[in-house]
């Protein structure tokens, strides 16, 4: 009979370091007024998407080039970071916005980073909390994110680690400007999601009128 073997003292699995980044930099150009302002329910968009944000990850931080716009209508606890324009007075895109805010957060050293858009009327905080028990420490994928029923990644609601960063810039710094095809470079683990409504947003008057997204929903 084999010895019984001494006893060992076991490190428990360390749970991730989890951020969320808003991207609120858009002009909203279609739909003709601040889509981060819209309101539901008595809460803007993006005051929404932060409280969900804050359900579900330690620190919450917002990037757009107008945060005198923002502040007031959202929790102090939320940390604002100045997008600066590659262009003067034009736009930087989603992908710039992302790799800015990116790197400002490391310096609190986060494992994974939640990207957000602001305009996410539907997003779900149980779904985001599943998700984000899910992620692992030191990940194969370094990139967690939802596919939509077309194929398509749905790169501005979901999860990246921090290991993705050096890329994200080094395609940056070569001209690069679009989510889908640096994502088309990277290894990325889909996420399950059961109603893609959750990932609807609203860029129009018509798509805020239609109500198709269900005010109040994905809570």
């Amino acid at each position: 009979m084999a010895n019984p073997a001494a006893p060992t003292s076991r490190t428990l699995p360390q749970t991730p370091a989890v951020y969320a980044l808003i991207l609120a930099g858009g002009l909203s150009s279609r739909m003709g007024q601040d889509k981060a302002l819209l309101q539901i329910n008595g809460e803007t968009l993006l005051q929404r998407t932060c409280r969900i944000a804050q359900s579900c990850v330690s620190q919450v931080a917002v990037i757009t080039p107008w945060g005198d716009r923002y502040h007031a209508s959202v929790d102090p606890q939320v940390k604002f970071i100045a997008e600066t324009p590659l262009i003067e007075g034009e736009p930087n895109g989603s992908l710039v916005g992302f790799a800015q805010g990116f790197q400002e957060l490391m310096s609190m050293q986060p494992d994974w980073v939640l990207l957000l858009a602001c305009d996410l009327p539907r997003l779900s905080a149980p779904v985001l909390q599943t998700w984000a028990t899910q992620l692992p420490a030191s990940p194969t994928e370094p990139i967690w994110i939802p596919r939509n029923p077309q194929g398509w990644w749905e790169p501005l609601c979901g999860f990246y680690h921090r290991n993705c960063l050096p890329s994200l810039v080094a395609y940056l710094e070569e001209g690069g400007r679009s989510l889908q095809r640096w994502l088309a470079q990277q290894s990325v683990q889909e996420l399950y999601l059961e109603d893609y409504g959750m990932l609807l947003n609203c860029n129009t008057p018509a798509d805020w009128g239609s109500g198709e997204w269900g005010v109040g929903s994905g809570e």
